[in-house]
Formats: C-alpha cells, sequence, structure tokens
C-alpha cells in the first residue's frame, strides 16, 4: 500500500508518537477490507507503540477502523481507506492520538475542551476532494480534544448506499447528530462558531 519514500516519511512522523495507540479495525472478505489491513498492518509495523486488533462488530461500517488511546475516551475513526488527500488526516490523527501536542492556539484548545454536550458528526469525503482534509482534520482534532465530541471520516465512494440515502450532492458533507450540518471548507475556528450559536 506505502511506497518505501512514503514508509520512510511516516516513520519518522510516528517517531513523534509519546503515547500507546490501538487500532481497531472491522473487516469484512471484501478487496477494500484485504486493502485496509494491508496498511493497517503497515503502520503498526512501523512503530513499536502501536497495536492492530480486529474486531468483529457488525454494527459498524466495514471497512473501517478507530485509533484509539488505551486506558481513555480518546478515539478518531475513519470509514474507508484514507489514501489520497486524506493520507495527511491519517498520519495527524495518529500523532494526536499518539500524545503529539495539538497545534492549536490555547483560548481555541479550551474552547473546544468546555463544549457542553454530546456530538456526534459524520463527514463523507472523496479522495480527490481537496477541502475535505481541512474539515475531517478540524473534527478529528476537536474529538482528541474533547471525548464527548465523536467523529468519523467516511468515503462516500464506499457506502454509496449511504450517500444515496441521504442524498449527498457534493463532499465534504458534515452530519451532527443526523442532521446536515455543513458543506464545504470549514476549520475549526467556522465550526466551534456554529456550535456556539447553536448553543445560543
Amino acid at each position: 500500500m506505502l511506497d518505501s519514500n512514503l514508509k520512510t516519511q511516516l516513520k519518522s512522523y510516528l517517531e513523534k508518537v509519546t503515547q500507546p495507540i490501538e487500532i481497531v479495525a472491522y473487516l469484512d472478505e471484501g478487496t477494500k477490507s484485504q486493502e485496509l489491513r494491508e496498511l493497517l498492518q503497515e503502520i503498526e509495523s512501523l512503530s513499536e507503540r502501536i497495536t492492530l486488533v480486529e474486531h468483529a462488530d457488525d454494527s459498524q461500517r466495514k471497512p473501517s477502523f478507530s485509533i484509539n488511546r488505551p486506558g481513555t475516551d480518546i478515539s478518531v475513526r475513519f470509514a474507508g481507506i484514507p489514501m489520497g488527500h486524506e493520507f495527511t488526516s491519517l498520519v495527524l490523527a495518529l500523532l494526536q492520538v499518539g500524545g503529539h501536542p495539538i497545534k492549536l492556539d490555547e483560548a481555541v484548545i479550551e474552547q473546544i475542551r468546555n463544549l457542553d454536550g454530546d456530538y456526534e458528526f459524520e463527514t463523507y469525503f472523496s479522495l480527490s476532494c481537496q477541502n475535505c482534509p481541512d474539515v475531517v482534520q478540524a473534527l478529528n482534532v476537536m474529538s482528541v480534544i474533547n471525548p464527548r465530541i465523536r467523529h468519523v471520516a467516511i468515503d462516500g465512494a464506499l457506502f454509496q448506499k449511504e450517500v444515496e440515502d441521504r442524498q449527498i450532492m457534493s463532499v465534504p458533507t458534515v452530519y451532527l447528530n443526523g442532521e446536515v450540518f455543513g458543506q464545504g471548507r470549514a476549520g475549526v475556528e467556522e465550526i466551534l462558531s456554529k456550535l456556539d450559536t447553536n448553543a445560543d
């Protein structure tokens, strides 16, 4: 899955990981599950701090995986194979769950931490979409800072039925607690101001 250049790069990034990481994969017999298994096995082989576990949970989308910090509620989820433009999102998720400092203003981090309520975000992306990583990375980092925020990034191409059922016309499309929350590029501050407006 990863060429040698990408592997070398990823290995050096993963040296910044300070906390153990558990990757939990939900796979079936399909070719995309095989591809995801291969990718996750390669990632596991690049760091002693990373453990890969396969889970048979039929309530989960397949192929999908979560990146967890054991003993905490910190978790970032992907449904699909985050390559293409989303590879950076995957690397950042590994680093952030693995304890690497988050590059956000302290006041913003505090604001995320203090959000009241439970938030279930779903972001539909495509691997060729240039605006998607901004949204995926913003929601991932928010879910690392505040575990009451849950986020799963979903590759629309692999979950076509959901895209049709929800009549999603463009990516990124974000759902919050089952309702459309936003479309198009957005960063942490924009998402926060929208959440705060909703809270008012």
